[in-house]
């Protein structure tokens, strides 16, 4: 079976979108695509200081990802399966989060403007996670900017990322809960998670994974 020629992996902070993303990438023979998140200087400000630094941190991200996601309209998308590990329609579940109303508006007019002009991913891989699995994720990889992140925010955030993938019919769409699983060390568990990939042929709907731990 061959593999969708565009896939967006997608998940809350911690979830291991990164590290789905490059493991497709290298058994598909993909062209990887990840988040600029260091590209973006107002990041740590914006955990001390969501309300502060919030416009700032959501236009640049915005901007960043767009960008990314534009340089895909040039190429051929059926020469090479892509592999990313963000959605960029997500990117206003951080802004329905952070953003005052005003704000909002601002941010949804440009959004608007940005998102017609780029490519849908032929299938979006969610992963879920419990929120003590994130936070072990986060910690684990130390970034300094994460150091401020509160928790009933990775909390706001995780309810959000449900909501919005609870009624996405988008694209098609893989749903993986990681709470018992660790597609990371274990090959059984990731060797599942590509077997469903493979299994969705269909161009609408979406499927629910949830593995079993060992």
């Amino acid at each position: 079976m061959t593999s969708p020629r565009y896939i967006a992996i997608e998940g809350p902070i911690g979830a291991g979108k990164t590290s789905l993303a490059n493991r497709l990438a290298k058994d598909f023979n993909a062209k990887l695509i990840l988040e600029c998140v260091d590209d973006n200087p107002f990041l740590a400000e914006f955990y001390k200081d969501r309300q502060k630094h919030a416009l700032k941190t959501q236009i640049l991200f915005l901007i960043n990802r767009y960008q990314q996601q534009k340089a895909l309209v040039q190429q051929d998308l059926f020469s090479q399966t892509v592999v990313c590990d963000y959605l960029f329609s997500k990117d206003r579940i951080f802004a329905s989060l952070n953003l005052s109303k005003d704000e909002l508006f601002i941010y949804d007019r440009i959004y608007t403007l940005l998102d017609v002009h780029l490519p849908k991913p032929d299938l979006v891989v969610y992963i879920q996670a419990s929120l003590d699995v994130l936070k072990k994720h986060i910690k684990k990889r130390g970034f300094v900017y994460e150091k401020n992140i509160e928790m009933n925010y990775l909390e706001e955030l995780s309810e959000a990322y449900n909501r919005f993938f609870f009624a996405y019919t988008d694209t098609p769409l893989l749903t993986v809960n990681v709470t018992d699983i660790d597609f990371v060390k274990n090959q059984s568990d990731y060797e599942n998670i590509v077997r469903e990939i493979l299994s969705l042929k269909s161009k609408r709907g979406s499927r629910h994974f949830v593995g079993i731990g060992k």
